[in-house]
């Protein structure tokens, strides 16, 4: 089963792309969206070039368990991914994913590579959204 993973933001929106039969997964690009609208044209051509058959969205989540301030637009976010493409869409606890692509790029914290950093870290906290769903669903499929 072909797995498209967002990270949602206000600004940028992480996305990954994943396999359930070799159970891997890789960051694929991140949407810019434009004057604080979501960027539908550039989502819906990945989702039209990917034809995934799942699509995990990040649930941002306080440390507690509660809804982050930011829960009623990724709502938003997924209720009108459904509507535009019909193709099923589950959350998934992003809490701490973000800091865990953070680590994994600490290589490209210099100054000159600043917006590098930055674009690896959306689409890599997308990718681990994958990974963690296929860690808890790989018997299940």
């Amino acid at each position: 089963m072909q797995i498209l993973a967002f990270d949602f933001g206000t600004k940028k929106i992480g996305v990954a792309v994943g396999q359930t039969i070799t159970k891997s997964s890789s960051p694929l690009a991140v949407v810019f969206n434009k004057d604080n609208r979501i960027n539908w044209d550039q989502i819906l051509e990945i989702i039209n070039e990917w034809q995934p058959q799942l699509m995990l969205i990040g649930k941002p989540l306080n440390m507690d368990g509660t809804d982050s301030d930011i829960m009623k637009l990724v709502e938003k976010f997924h209720k009108k991914l459904y509507k535009l493409t019909g193709i099923e869409c589950k959350y998934i606890d992003e809490r701490l994913t973000s800091f865990e692509a953070r680590q994994n790029f600490k290589e490209l914290m210099t100054e000159n590579k600043k917006s590098i950093k930055s674009e690896a870290i959306d689409a890599h906290a997308a990718k681990i959204l994958i990974d963690n769903w296929l860690n808890q669903n790989v018997d299940t499929i």
